[in-house]
């Protein structure tokens, strides 16, 4: 009997020790999988140990976009640049001196899949006027200006169409000075239409003098490049090496060469995004007419600030009128966000509606002052 129960002991520890072995060798083997799985492969790939897994996937992509030439980036964009004209039938317009006067011709970029075209002011004309917009397959449509700017020198069109290849917009406010750059456009007429020229960003943030009919006016923040553009190229974008909008051109410097000027479009996403969304846009405004301190050096010599907004003008009746607000005064801030140029001003208010209330703080006399504004609204 006692034998028994001792061989029946050193089996029940066999069986115990088994067990135990068997639960030390699967702990193992997990400890041993996990650290296998921990295991970095992209320091074989490319010898460093601090690349993650996430920063070989992004090095990967990235060096697949880099894979994509100038040529075809430039295929790409393209497809959502367009012609247009205030006549239908444009003709053989590179027998015409002026033509782009004469047949009213510019370009323009496609930025929505259902029809939204931004373009220039002075090519597609004010708000509820017609044009006619040539797309890159040859098909001609009745275009529609739903929205227009004179100051800005911008326009969107719409034409009745589904499903087109639209643009890939850029950010403006972080190009730099001397990055290479494209402009695309319709440099004289159709038949040269989608004519491609290089160059780099020259400067930013440039403010010109523009005349016309004896009447002075001015363009603040452009973007200037020595990229060839020519009047039919207005409307059309200026791109980067990636194949996004940062401007649209705008005008050239006849008296010089290599002096051309394209508008951030920054200044115009906030529109852009309120069509594509809602299928309209009403545009705030504060009803006054103000320069940055580049641009009043053309204005008033006597008139020195280093920051801020100079209200010029105030609109008669207007939302700025009776509210205390008085030409002379710099704005350096609305709702807290500190503004340096006009552009900055009007950025922000694009992101309002009519009847919002904004607080502007001014200086006046070198005393800082607040004023409340309900925005109206431009028909």
């Amino acid at each position: 009997m006692y034998r028994y129960k001792k061989k029946k002991t050193f089996r029940f520890k066999k069986f115990l020790t088994a067990i135990i072995l068997m639960i030390l060798a699967s702990v193992a083997t997990i400890i041993l999988y996990n650290m296998y799985l921990d295991i970095d492969i992209s320091q074989e790939l490319y010898g460093s140990t601090e690349i993650s897994a996430e920063r070989l996937d992004a090095k990967i992509s990235a060096e697949t976009e880099e894979e994509k030439t100038i040529e075809d980036i430039v295929e790409e964009v393209n497809k959502s640049v367009v012609g247009i004209s205030k006549i239908k039938n444009a003709g053989n317009s590179v027998f015409l001196s002026n033509s782009t006067e004469e047949l009213g011709l510019g370009s323009g970029i496609i930025v929505a899949q259902d029809g939204y075209i931004l373009t220039n002011w002075h090519v597609a004309g004010d708000k509820y006027s017609n044009c006619y917009i040539t797309l890159e397959n040859g098909k001609i449509y009745n275009g529609t200006v739903k929205w227009a700017n004179s100051d800005l020198d911008l326009a969107i069109v719409k034409i009745s169409a589904k499903g087109l290849d639209y643009a890939n917009l850029g950010d403006s406010d972080n190009i730099r000075v001397g990055q290479d750059v494209f402009a695309i456009g319709n440099p004289i007429g159709f038949e040269f239409q989608r004519t491609v020229t290089s160059g780099i960003i020259s400067a930013k943030e440039r403010t010109i003098k523009l005349e016309e009919n004896e009447v002075a006016y001015y363009m603040e923040d452009l973007i200037q490049t020595d990229a060839t553009i020519n009047p039919g190229n207005s409307g059309g974008p200026l791109i980067t090496k990636q194949g996004e909008v940062i401007g649209i051109n705008t005008v050239k410097i006849t008296t010089a060469e290599g002096i051309g000027f394209a508008v951030p479009i920054n200044i115009i996403k906030p529109i852009i995004e309120n069509f594509t969304k809602n299928g309209d846009f009403e545009e705030p405004t504060l009803g006054i007419y103000g320069f940055d301190n580049k641009a009043i050096g053309y204005l008033n010599s006597e008139v020195d600030f280093d920051s801020g907004v100079y209200v010029a003008q105030i609109n008669i009746n207007g939302p700025s009128d009776k509210t205390g607000l008085k030409v002379g005064d710099i704005i350096v801030s609305i709702d807290g966000n500190n503004i340096n140029k006009m552009t900055e001003l009007r950025n922000y208010i694009y992101t309002k509606k009519p009847e919002e209330k904004v607080t502007l703080k001014i200086i006046r006399n070198n005393r800082e002052m607040e004023i409340e504004v309900i925005l109206g609204k431009i028909n």
